[in-house]
């Protein structure tokens, strides 16, 4: 059997192209390769163990192609067979092979699905850690802002029924009550001009139309024609006039208004402000008070020294604001000295030279006091908007 073999081994022709590449044959070419190839092995071992010792024998071969004096060393057929298990084993992975793979496939894949899981984990772990910083945040100053409502809401009950203390600044409270006491009067005033203004514009339209129609009445019948000429330049005369009373007028209520809802208003506002800062000190003052009373053990020395601080936080804002309000009331008298004597003075003036029939004086008082006039028509709207 073994010389069979050896014989078919050496004289199986295998065709090759002009570069030395072998060609493929048909199916039946390659199976009986494929066959040769995967012999028993027990018949090898069998053929092995019944022949002689081929480390020290050689076998001549009849085939072409082969060693020099047709003979071939029996370590090349034991290379030979060593190759085909080779590649019978290449071709078809063992058991042992396969289950090594497969398990170092398993190992393999759960390392990486853990290295991602470790990394978004770290992710949202630092993303629970930055939303609870920000809602521990709001949650402290909730907390600052109720138990600060509290307290001033406390004073406040406390003073409206007499039995909690407050604050005082004599001087200070005058000033304020002064001020509100001369806005409400000022607001009066700047109602009563606008009224005014609102009614004599209506009468210098009237005037114009009056004149306007005495004008056209004077071209139409002749025998009248001085009568209602005369009367024509009146009204057209009075309405030029009143057109710089007008003016007078509105340029003094927008003083007054700029005064009243501006400058006091913004004196007002920080006045609102020193008085929610005074209840606020009067707030921790009260229970600084309230603690100071009490037992002095060693939580009550803690919260008495907290209080303390929080005390001298109020304490130097209620004192800030004292001083704003102090220099913002200065400053407001002072510019509505200033502002009130101006603009008083242009009403005096402009009303006297008008009713007066002083044409030339109610002109010189509105170059005096800087007052431009609007042009006729320029209140109402252009053929451009109204279309």
């Amino acid at each position: 059997m073994a010389d069979s073999f050896m014989g078919k081994a050496a004289t199986m022709e295998i065709p090759i192209n002009s570069n030395g590449e072998t060609l493929a044959e048909d199916d039946s070419l390659e199976q009986a390769a494929k066959i040769q190839w995967t012999l028993d092995e027990k018949d090898l071992q069998q053929v092995m163990v019944s022949g002689p010792n081929l480390n020290e024998t050689s076998i001549v071969s009849g085939g072409y192609g082969g060693p020099a004096g047709g003979i071939i060393p029996t370590s090349s057929i034991k290379d030979l067979r060593m190759k085909s298990r080779g590649q019978v084993v290449g071709l078809v992975p063992s058991q042992s092979a396969a289950s090594r793979i497969a398990n170092q496939n398993q190992t393999d894949q759960p390392f990486t699905g853990s290295g991602m899981h470790h990394s978004n984990s770290n992710q949202n772990m630092s993303v629970e850690e930055a939303n609870r910083g920000v809602a521990v945040e709001k949650l402290d100053s909730v907390k600052k802002w109720g138990i600060n409502t509290y307290k001033c809401t406390k004073q406040m009950f406390s003073e409206r029924f007499g039995r909690g203390s407050r604050t005082v600044d004599l001087e200070l409270e005058a000033q304020i009550d002064v001020l509100r006491d001369t806005k409400r009067k000022y607001e009066s005033v700047l109602r009563l001009t606008s009224a005014l203004t609102s009614h004599f514009y209506n009468m210098v339209q009237t005037q114009q139309a009056l004149g306007d129609t005495f004008a056209d009445l004077s071209q139409k019948s002749p025998e009248l024609r001085d009568e209602f000429g005369y009367n024509a330049e009146t009204q057209k005369l009075l309405c030029r006039n009143g057109e710089a009373l007008l003016g007078a007028i509105n340029f003094f209520v927008s003083s007054i208004n700029t005064l009243v809802n501006k400058t006091m208003e913004d004196t007002l506002m920080t006045i609102k402000l020193y008085e929610a800062a005074r209840l606020e000190f009067d707030a921790y003052r009260a229970d600084l008070e309230e603690l100071s009373l009490g037992p002095r053990d060693a939580a009550t020395m803690v919260r008495i020294e907290v209080s303390q601080q929080q005390y001298q936080v109020q304490r130097d804002k209620y004192e800030r604001l004292r001083s704003d309000v102090t220099i913002k009331l200065k400053f407001l008298e002072e510019n509505k000295v200033k502002v009130m004597h101006k603009q008083l003075l242009l009403f005096h003036n402009a009303i006297s030279a008008y009713f007066a029939g002083n044409q030339q004086q109610l002109e010189q008082t509105l170059r005096q006091f800087n007052v431009k006039l609007k042009p006729p028509g320029s209140d109402k709207p252009s053929w451009l908007e109204e279309s």
